[in-house]
């Protein structure tokens, strides 16, 4: 009832920029926060950054300055603005999202919390 999507990855030379987009929809009652992670082939998924409802944000030491995150009006779509990209930034980028979901038939009754996830999208930065 609820999906998150991403989108905007794909190859890019050092130096360059990509924006990265993920769209939540669905039974969609309310949300807390929407951020994005990024996990390396042998790493561990980490935080890149978040924003929450009131627009607060907060970004990982590696990437502050180059990246930016912003939200739609609706609240429900997140973007990642990536400028002066590294080899380093290369991973799969994941949405998440901390949210309350509603009913199928009544989505303005909450029915729970829950974070969902997306299901990636590949960033490949060249040297």
């Amino acid at each position: 009832q609820v999906q998150l999507v991403e989108s905007g990855g794909g190859l890019v030379q050092a130096g360059g920029s990509l924006r990265l987009s993920c769209a939540a929809s669905g039974t969609i009652f309310s949300i807390s926060a929407m951020g994005w992670y990024r996990q390396a082939p042998g790493k561990q998924r980490e935080l890149v950054a978040t924003i929450n409802s009131g627009g607060t944000t907060n970004y990982a030491d590696s990437v502050k300055g180059r990246f930016t995150i912003s939200r739609d009006s609706s609240k429900n779509t997140v973007y990642l603005q990536m400028n002066s990209l590294k080899p380093e930034d290369t991973a799969v980028y994941y949405c998440k999202a901390d949210l309350t979901y509603g009913s199928t038939w009544y989505r303005h009754v909450p029915l729970g919390t829950k974070d969902y996830w997306g299901q990636g999208t590949q960033v490949t930065v060249s040297s």
